[in-house]
């Protein structure tokens, strides 16, 4: 692993710093004395932690303030009509979350992580603060849209900042700290509404627009990973078509195709989960004559993320120990095991509560195991292509989810038997991850 950015560069260097207008400054390169890293390489993962943070806050807070939003701006109570224009816009921020994040993994590898982590965030930032001022619920639908551009890029941007700073020994391990952030900003999404949703959902999303204050640390302190400086400067500029195709030449085709399965087996498997729970417990909750679903949801996909949060820190150990695809695999099973005991199992709103955390560890956690592999398939020229790619085309895969949830629950019978269907995606990553290759403890390719 090379040291952080030098103060001194050449003069052929310095034309790839201007174009990226990227700021030094003199203390980043020192390393902290008994620790072996440098405040630099801090920084890149606390940028990347709190970019991806909040990026999971402004992803996760509009489903929490569907029902009001939607219905507030539908005039309506309708079950029905809400659940229908609300599938709409999750769809359509769904697969623009995927569009954003191959465009912008493209962006990341030609003009640098740092700079367009910073993009991605003031998009995200600035039109879920814009969803709050809706008058109807197409401008609603737009605003979000627009905020999955930048939802879907923040994590190539970030993920391969972070790969590219920390040494191999300590790399998986900063992996995992960054795809922590997802369950913190899950739990911010779930304060954020608990707190400020009894003002109106108005103020819910109004608070998207504090992850903007991030960008001042990114800009002001992150520059660019030295290894994406070199690489940048001494191979020729290629297209943005060029550098997309790239991921399918030869060297790099059978990566990418097990990137994507793996990536969608666990996305398509979780989505089941994920989309039919809250219904769930609104079933539970109406049927007990109870009166605040949307507490109860909130305090479920709450317990959920402690578990997945469990997970991510199992994984600081297990990616090191047994490797990337033992441990992807471990998680899978995992999953699909815990899948099948809640759904098919367990028949009371209290026994699922108490089964969250034991779901989240499993199928939460397993988004940590390729986040730590995705960045490792790809050499630094497309890494940021690459592993955006394979991410964001699972997730672009799981918008049809939502248009696609009445008729799959129609065909199941009910909530829990549909989830559970579709967690059967969970065995295809058990088989994909064995064709791609074990990247434990390599150095990054160039």
């Amino acid at each position: 692993m090379t040291d952080p950015p030098a103060n001194k560069i050449s003069g052929k260097e310095a034309g790839i710093v201007s174009e990226a207008r990227e700021i030094r400054t003199p203390v980043l390169g020192e390393r902290i004395p008994g620790i072996g890293l440098s405040k630099y390489q801090w920084l890149t993962l606390i940028s990347a932690f709190l970019g991806w943070m909040f990026d999971s806050m402004d992803l996760n807070v509009f489903t929490l303030v569907l029902v009001p939003s939607v219905g507030t701006l539908l005039h309506t109570s309708n079950a029905a009509e809400i659940s229908k224009i609300g599938s709409i816009i999750i769809s359509g921020k769904l697969l623009t979350w995927g569009i954003g994040g191959v465009l912008f993994g493209v962006a990341a590898d030609r003009l640098g992580r740092s700079r367009v982590m910073a993009w991605t965030i003031l998009i995200y930032a600035a039109f879920t603060l814009l969803s709050a001022f809706a008058r109807s619920w197409p401008e609603l639908a737009v605003a979000q849209a627009l905020a999955g551009f930048g939802i879907g890029g923040e994590w190539a941007a970030g993920a391969a900042l972070v790969a590219e700073t920390w040494p191999e020994r300590h790399r998986a391990r900063a992996m995992q700290i960054m795809q922590m952030a997802f369950a913190f900003g899950f739990l911010a999404a779930a304060l954020d509404n608990l707190l400020l949703g009894p003002f109106g959902w108005r103020w819910v999303l109004g608070m998207g627009a504090v992850p903007a204050l991030a960008t001042i640390l990114i800009r002001r302190f992150v520059p660019e990973p030295e290894r994406w400086v070199k690489v940048r400067n001494a191979v020729d500029a290629e297209s943005a078509l060029g550098t997309f195709l790239g991921i399918f030449k030869s060297d790099l085709r059978r990566k990418t195709i097990v990137g994507v399965i793996v990536a969608s087996a666990a996305m398509l498997g979780c989505w089941g989960g994920l989309t039919f729970l809250p219904s769930w417990i609104h079933e539970f909750v109406a049927a007990s004559g109870g009166q605040d679903a949307g507490a109860t949801v909130s305090y479920a996909f709450i317990l959920m993320m402690i578990g997945a949060t469990l997970g991510y820190l199992t994984l600081i150990w297990m990616l090191d120990a047994l490797g990337r695809r033992l441990s992807y695999f471990i998680f899978s099973v995992g999953s699909f095991v815990a899948s099948m005991v809640l759904f098919l199992a367990i028949k009371r709103l209290d026994y699922i509560l108490w089964f969250m955390p034991v779901y989240g560890y499993f199928v939460i956690g397993a988004f940590g195991t390729f986040a730590a592999y995705l960045p490792e398939l790809f050499p630094t020229r497309v890494r940021a292509t690459g592993q955006g790619f394979c991410w964001n085309m699972a997730r672009a895969l799981t918008s049809i989810g939502p248009l696609a949830g009445t008729v799959v629950v129609a065909r199941f019978g009910s909530f829990p038997t549909a989830s559970a269907a579709i967690s059967l995606l969970f065995i295809v990553g058990m088989i994909a991850i064995w064709f791609g290759p074990e990247t434990k403890g390599l150095p990054l390719g160039d």
